[in-house]
């Protein structure tokens, strides 16, 4: 053994060739920590001082090669000056700058996932051969950085100027077809040939048939574009980058912006300018917040994992009432593998789930995501039935009939009297309280709440709602189906709307208020969709369904009298009275045509502003600023509250469940996030700003408590 740490190692193969093995001990994927940067800088300094050497390949132990940096790292990391960062920056880049230096070939065998810094690493290399289980890419503009190990200088030597912007501008994690076509990897060979692959490669270079020099001198020169090209190629690519990024995401425009300044450098004062960048972005607001995301990300994966080793599988679902809805939650779980019984009392409403998934799997088909065999196999995995003659063996029902409590409690009743004794029944209600409606059962320990966002198939949240008196063995089932339907289920305790219509409602109360004190409602959906929403609340009102939002918000007001009973006329009541629900009838604060794709096309309408005139105030030019105040307090306000009265076990569920819910802008981090980046102290400030308003602006105890502590929901 010629070098062994504890997550690299170097041993001798044959004819002077040695093998570079990553492995992080304890670890089940190998990344780039301090403790492998350490060691690889230790091997390189043996590798270069080892006259026998003649070449190298560069392995992993693992199923993958390298998944990235170690992100865990990054929040301390990111903590430090921007001239610290830079530095940390330049020191890994010292260590792959002695790979690429070494004075003999290197060759890459990419075995598994490489991403980020395990790219970086393979770039640093002469060759790469990927195997065709292998997958490479730079994500990191989805962590609100760049690459940072010299991603930036190699990749735009190695694949040119356009292709390495793709690359890392839209951070896509690539098969091999794409890394080959690009040129990112040299060969493509299958699993079990890889090692072989890269030996002989190696060997190649060493008998000259290969000139590894030249292709190592690429990565060490300037860019070869005659400047005006250069320029011209760069201005093309920041012009199409920010138009793909937008405002809100600086990371993939100054990666751009790094590469044309570097552009004429050589590789060592190249990868100065990318230090310096990097650490400018990572240090951004965006970078905090989209790192934070990620980490919530895992722990919200990892809670709901714990849930799952405690579940019995779901190996046949059902679920009550078709329709959109029903349709939708049947594509889902049988387009993942779990078939699926639709059951409904009328032949229409069957037909209408049935198309729902047949157009939802046809579309798959038409993208290339699905063999049109496929589509076959999965809709016939969806039974529709007006009866409960097979529900005998069926593990879980979902209900998802109308939205009334007697009938859901009727629909419920009947069907625990059919299924097993220990069936799970969860009813996808999205706010009647799932405590009452256990009274109507004989096993309220077997059900649960399931709340599914609407479109199904493309909201990634699922609430899995406990009643008083559901079991842990119906949580931890519900929670497994919903996490093999390809979902992501956050667990809540039961109150009136759970945790995101709660927390919804505050919002749509604050919008309410500004415009009973004379706002405009386009300029408020304006000013929203800037801060990052993807809708503005009058638009997301005509997209839920106002009439779904009223009744909605009588059943909030009922049980948050306190905050969500109002003294006054609301404007979405005066939309509702006149029968103007929205898209789904092609009015509501605003009108709804078809586009030339046949979706829904937004409009002014006048009339609003007419309908709406008895119950607002006299036209007032709100700052921008006080409307953002007044919609995002009173939802920041009832994350607070859901997350001390235990509603939400931790705050990454709670930020996650915003954002995957209903579209909290991903790179303010969720609503807690939000509030650290203001500033505990300032926001409950701005809370008091606003204390005539009414309760939706009273702080709590505990918040006033923190912010007087100089304390921070993320520590």
């Amino acid at each position: 053994m010629i070098y062994e740490g504890k997550a690299v190692s170097v041993k001798a193969l044959e004819d002077g060739i040695v093998e570079l093995c990553f492995d992080l001990q304890g670890e089940s994927v190998n990344k780039f920590n301090r403790l492998t940067l350490d060691d690889l800088g230790a091997a390189a300094e043996k590798l270069g001082a080892d006259k026998s050497i003649k070449g190298m390949i560069v392995t992993s132990a693992k199923d993958v090669f390298i998944v990235g940096a170690d992100i865990t790292e990054f929040t301390d990391l990111f903590k430090a000056p921007e001239a610290e960062l830079a530095g940390w920056a330049l020191r890994a880049n010292k260590v792959f700058c002695a790979i690429e230096d070494l004075p003999f070939p290197t060759v890459t065998a990419i075995n598994g996932i490489a991403l980020g810094g395990g790219l970086e690493m393979c770039l640093s290399t002469d060759y790469r051969v990927m195997s065709t289980k292998a997958q490479v890419g730079l994500p990191e503009v989805k962590l609100g950085i760049f690459p940072g190990f010299g991603g930036t200088v190699r990749m735009s030597r190695i694949i040119g100027v356009d292709n390495a912007v793709e690359w890392i501008a839209a951070g896509g994690q690539h098969k091999p077809e794409k890394a080959i076509k690009d040129g990112v990897v040299d060969a493509v060979v299958a699993p079990e040939l890889l090692k072989d692959a890269a030996v002989a490669l190696v060997k190649q270079c060493i008998d000259g048939k290969l000139d590894y020099k030249a292709r190592r001198q690429e990565k060490l020169d300037p860019l070869k574009l005659p400047p005006m090209e250069n320029m011209m190629a760069f201005q093309t690519c920041t012009a199409a980058v920010m138009g793909q990024a937008g405002r809100n995401y600086p990371a993939p425009v100054a990666a751009v912006q790094v590469m044309q300044q570097h552009a004429a450098m050589k590789r060592d004062q190249a990868l100065e300018v990318e230090a310096k960048g990097f650490a400018k972005v990572a240090k951004t607001s965006v970078a905090t917040a989209m790192v934070g995301l990620f980490l919530n990300d895992q722990a919200v994966k990892k809670i709901s994992g714990k849930w799952e080793k405690q579940s019995k599988p779901v190996k046949q679902a059902a679920v009550l009432g078709a329709g959109i809805m029903g349709g939708g939650i049947a594509f889902q779980s049988a387009s993942k593998g779990t078939p699926i019984i639709m059951k409904d009392i009328r032949d229409e409403a069957l037909d209408l789930g049935m198309a729902e998934a047949t157009k939802l799997l046809a579309r798959r088909v038409e993208k290339k995501k699905m063999k049109p065999a496929d589509m076959g196999k999965t809709l016939s995995a969806i039974r529709p039935t007006l009866n409960f003659g097979d529900f005998g063996n069926v593990d879980i029902v979902v209900e998802a009939v109308v939205e009334n409590e007697k009938i859901k409690q009727s629909v419920l009743a009947e069907t625990e009297a059919l299924v097993k004794e220990d069936t799970i029944l969860a009813s996808n209600t999205s706010t009647i309280s799932i405590t009452r409606l256990a009274t109507a059962l004989k096993r309220p320990e077997n059900f649960v709440g399931m709340h599914f966002f609407n479109p199904v198939h493309m909201m990634p949240l699922v609430e899995v709602i406990r009643g008083e008196k559901s079991s842990d063995a119906a949580v931890a089932a519900t929670v497994a189906y919903a996490k093999k339907m390809g979902k992501t289920p956050i667990v809540v305790n039961d109150c009136p709307g759970f945790l995101v219509n709660r927390v919804l409602f505050p919002y749509f109360g604050g919008f309410g208020m500004l415009l009973r004190d004379g706002a405009d409602f386009q300029k408020v959906d304006k000013v929203m969709e800037k801060f990052g929403w993807p809708m503005g609340p009058a638009y997301l009102m005509d997209v839920v369904g106002i009439d779904t939002g009223v009744h909605a918000a009588k059943v909030m007001a009922e049980g948050f009298p306190e905050r969500m009973q109002y003294d006054y006329k609301d404007a979405s009541e005066v939309m509702y009275e006149n029968k103007r629900y929205g898209q789904k009838n092609g009015v509501g604060f605003y009108k709804y045509s078809k586009d030339a794709k046949g979706k829904p096309k937004k409009e002014a309408d006048p009339a609003t502003y007419e309908l709406i005139k008895p119950v607002v105030s006299a036209s007032r030019d709100f700052e921008d600023q006080e409307i953002i105040d007044r919609l995002m307090i009173p939802m920041c306000l009832e994350i607070v509250r859901c997350v001390e009265e235990g509603i939400v076990s931790t705050v990454a569920e709670a930020d996650m469940a915003l954002i995957m819910g209903i579209g909290f802008p991903p790179f303010r981090g969720g609503a807690l996030r939000y509030i650290d980046a203001i500033g505990v102290q300032k926001f409950v400030e701005a809370c008091d700003k606003y204390k005539a308003l009414g309760a939706l602006y009273q702080p709590t105890e505990k918040l006033r408590e923190k912010a007087a502590k100089g304390e921070s929901f993320y520590g």
